[in-house]
Order: C-alpha cells, then structure tokens, then sequence
C-alpha cells in the first residue's frame, strides 16, 4: 500500500502553520498513544504515521522536500527516521513540543549526576573487657584499593592500550528493539567502557585500582559490646572523583577472668572465709580503674548477691551506667591446725 498523505494523517491544509501541526499533531498523540489502546495494532500504527508525519512536517527542510517530491524524496535524506525507527526519538519529539511527555507532565531539570560514591569499608575489631569499661583509641590497617601506579587506571599492560569494543562500536551502549520502542542498555561485552583491554596490567590485574594499605585510628566509646557496629564518614574507600565510602568497625569483647558482663550490668564473685561471713566483712571490687568496697552484713550466706547500683558498665551515648552484682562465695578450710580446731570446737559449744 502507497503511504498515506502526511497532511492527511495530521487533518490539517497544506498551508497549516507551525501551530495547527502542534495542535493536529497533540489531538492525535493523545487519542492513540498505546498505553490509552492497549492490544488496539490498529491505533499503533496510526500512532507511528502521526509521529512521522508531524518529524516532516514540522522540519521547514523536509518538508520542502516532501511537498516538491513525496516521502521518496526524503528516504535518502540524513535525519529521516521513517515510521520504523521514529520511536527512537520519540523523548526528544514530545519533549520539544509537549515541555515534557505527551499527556503534559512538565520535564523536571536534570540533575548533574554526582560521581559515584566511594565503597564502605567492614573490618571487626576486638578489645578487652577494660577497654570496653572506659572507651579507647584504635589503630588498624585497612586494605583499600587506588588508581593503578602502572597503568595510571587504564588497566592496560605498559606498551598497550584498550581497543574499541566492535560489540558496541565504541558507544558503550546497545540499541535493543522491544515491540515499536527502542531501549538503549550498556554493552555487555565491555560493560559499558567501550572499550575492551587485551593485555591486563599486572599490578592491578586489569582493575586500573591497585590495593594499598592505610592506618586508621579510631576512638570506641566507652560501654561498646560485642556485635555493635561502630560508623565513621568518610573513612572508607577513596573514588578517583567524588565522596568516599563509609568505615564500619564491628565490636567483639573478649571475656574477662573476673568480670561477667550481661547487657550493661556486671557480675563479680566475692570469695570470703565463713568467719568473714559470720561477722560482716567489706569486699575491695577491683573494678579496673576504680575500686569499689562493697559492704556485707553480718551472717551473710553462701549465694547471698549485693547490687550496688551504677557501677556497672557505661551505657553507649548516655552519662549513666549499669549495676555491679557481687555474689558471696563461702570459702571453708579443708584442713586446720590444732589451734584452730580447738577454737572452732568451744565456738560450736556456745552456738
């Protein structure tokens, strides 16, 4: 079938001005467009021969040479689409006349894109007990990753460059048809360098990023436990342009002879001899870098438990702390002397 007559596609005469196109051409866009026709071929099409149409008529060139020669004319023309691949352009079309997409939603501004950020950075660390109880500065080696010393980030052997990508054409990028729309997608064959490296740098094995080794020093606070996650901005790995990443330290405490830790309390086991017990004793707590004396009353029993609250641990980000839980242990003699034995027996005379 010849081709339909492009101002008979639109409606409009063939003196219509640049206006009535954009009005004839608006009507029809939005009667069509196939997300207003789903599954309607016949709509489709009649889609396409308005944006054809319209790409002509609105170009003062073309159409010259449309109204003196036919579409024939214009096949050989540099900048003509035709019906097929029109769609293509179609963002840039609406956009030109539209101010944004067809149905009149205004374009927003693109933003200039930012460059990517740099990676975060995970290590653990682990500390004492004390360490834990009263904050501390740490030093640790962090493998990161810089431009390559050797090939300066190209990721190519001294002596060779990277070719062109014939997948891509040195573009980067694919056209890939989908139905009547055109999706553009980064090659797959040079993720989307556009060029592919035929000898790898030794040293950063093609990466164009060698690793390093940096020392950083950071302070745990005071009251850290086992599994927290410690955040320091911008200690993470350094990009060539824009924001680096993040450090995040992981906390592991080591277990402690004296001390047991649950939550932010603390347990400690006093052992005193049953005389102590019977009479009253006051227990020196070595808590660290503060001593606590913790007082037990007269006639205390094997088992009995004394809290002394807020000398426990430190609560991360607060001034207050946890509790101090000593338990009593009574230690018995497993052997005596004479002396004692003798004084033990009047005593159990008189009980």
């Amino acid at each position: 079938m010849m081709p339909r007559d492009y101002y008979e596609i639109l409606g409009v005469a063939r003196d219509a001005d640049a206006k009535d196109l954009k009005q004839a051409y608006r009507r029809l866009a939005m009667k069509l467009h196939p997300d207003r026709n789903p599954g309607d071929e016949a709509a489709e099409e009649q889609f396409k021969e308005a944006a054809e149409a319209y790409e002509v008529l609105s170009d003062p060139d073309k159409r010259r040479i449309y109204d003196r020669f036919g579409r024939e004319g214009l096949l050989g023309q540099a900048g003509f689409a035709g019906v097929e691949d029109i769609f293509s352009r179609f963002g840039e079309i609406f956009s030109d006349f539209f101010g944004g997409d067809i149905f009149g939603v205004p374009r927003r501004p693109s933003r200039p894109s930012r460059p990517p950020r740099g990676a975060d950075v995970r290590m653990e660390l682990t500390i004492s007990l004390e360490d834990a109880f009263a904050g501390v500065r740490k030093s640790m080696d962090i493998t990161q990753r810089r431009t390559c010393s050797s090939c300066g980030g190209s990721g190519a052997a001294a002596g060779s460059e990277p070719v062109p990508c014939a997948f891509c054409q040195g573009h980067g990028q694919v056209a890939q048809r989908s139905g009547f729309m055109t999706v553009v997608t980064p090659c797959g064959r040079c993720n989307g360098h556009g060029a592919i490296i035929t000898e790898h740098c030794d040293t950063c094995e093609g990466t164009g990023r060698e690793p390093f080794v940096r020392t950083v020093t950071t302070s745990v606070p005071a009251g850290v436990d086992t599994g927290m996650r410690l955040r320091f901005p911008g200690e993470g790995e350094k990009p060539e342009a824009g924001d680096a990443g993040d450090l995040y330290v992981i906390i592991n405490v080591e277990d402690h002879p004296l001390f047991l830790r649950e939550g932010d309390d603390l347990h400690y086991e006093a052992a005193i001899p049953f005389t102590r017990a019977i009479l009253g004793h006051t227990v020196e707590v070595p808590l660290f870098n503060e001593g606590v004396a913790v007082h037990l009353p007269p006639g205390t029993q094997p088992g009995d438990m004394v809290t002394v609250e807020g000398k426990g641990m430190p609560v991360v980000g607060h001034k207050r702390r946890g509790d101090l839980h000593v338990t009593v242990r009574v230690d018995l003699p497993v052997s005596l002397t004479d002396e004692q034995r003798r004084l033990i027996e009047a005593l159990d005379k008189v009980i």
